[in-house]
C-alpha cells in the first residue's frame, strides 16, 4: 500500500513538468518579444523632420549671395559654380557652397546613366572662389577676367553626385599685385568627407 502511494505521488508531482508537444499550443503572449516594440521606438527617436535638419545649418550666415557673387565674378550660367560665400577674410581665405543639381547640362554627357560632378569642373568652383578674394583685392578688380596659369598636386577622394553639397574652401598664399599673379591652395568636402584637394593653383588676371 505504502508502494502504491508513493508511485502515485511521483507520476502527479513529474506531470506538472511534462514538456509540451508539438501539437500544444501556447500562450501567444507567453515568449512575446519587445524588439519590435524597441524599434518603432528608435525609429522615432532618430527621425528628426524638416525642421530640425534645416535648423542645422542655422548659425551658418551668408556672407556673399549669389547675386553678390554676379558683381564680383564674370562668370554666368551656367559656368556660375560658387552658389554663395559662408566665411571670407579679406585677401586670405573663403569657404563656398556649391549645390549639386541634376538639372546641370553636364551631366546629360558625364554620364547618363551615372550623373557624377567632373573633375575639372570641381577645381574651377574652388578657382571661382579663390577669384572672389582675389578680385577684391589690390590691384584687381570685381568684374575683371583671370585665367588659370597652372594647378599642380590635383588629388580627387570621392564622387560628387547631384544631391551633394559641395563645401570649398581656398587660401591665397602669394598674391602679387604688380603682375596680376596668384598662387592658392583648397579643398573641397561632401558630408564632412574630402571630395577633392589642390596643393596649389595659379591664376593670371588678364591684361
Amino acid at each position: 500500500m505504502k508502494v502504491a502511494l508513493l508511485l502515485l505521488s511521483a507520476l502527479t508531482a513529474s506531470s506538472a513538468f511534462v514538456v509540451p508537444n508539438a501539437n500544444t499550443r501556447l500562450p501567444s503572449n507567453l515568449f512575446k518579444s519587445d524588439k519590435s516594440d524597441k524599434s518603432d521606438e528608435e525609429e522615432v527617436a532618430s527621425t528628426m523632420g524638416a525642421k530640425s535638419m534645416s535648423a542645422l545649418t542655422k548659425d551658418v550666415k551668408t556672407i556673399f549671395t549669389s547675386e553678390e557673387i554676379d558683381k564680383i565674378l564674370p562668370h554666368r550660367y551656367p559656368f556660375a559654380l560658387v552658389d554663395k560665400v559662408v566665411e571670407y577674410k579679406a585677401g586670405k581665405s573663403a569657404v563656398g557652397i556649391k549645390t549639386i543639381t541634376k538639372n546641370e547640362p553636364q551631366f546629360n554627357g558625364h554620364f547618363p546613366d551615372r550623373p557624377i560632378m567632373p573633375g575639372v569642373l570641381q577645381v574651377e568652383a574652388l578657382a571661382q572662389l579663390a577669384g572672389i578674394i582675389c578680385l577684391q583685392m589690390e590691384g584687381a578688380e570685381p568684374g575683371a577676367v583671370f585665367f588659370f596659369a597652372g594647378v599642380d598636386g590635383v588629388k580627387w577622394k570621392k564622387p560628387v553626385v547631384p544631391g551633394d553639397v559641395l563645401v570649398m574652401e581656398v587660401e591665397i598664399k602669394k598674391w602679387r599685385a604688380k603682375f596680376g599673379i596668384a598662387k592658392a591652395t583648397g579643398r573641397a568636402y561632401v558630408d564632412g568627407e574630402l571630395a577633392v584637394e589642390v596643393s596649389e593653383m595659379t591664376f593670371a588676371l588678364a591684361k
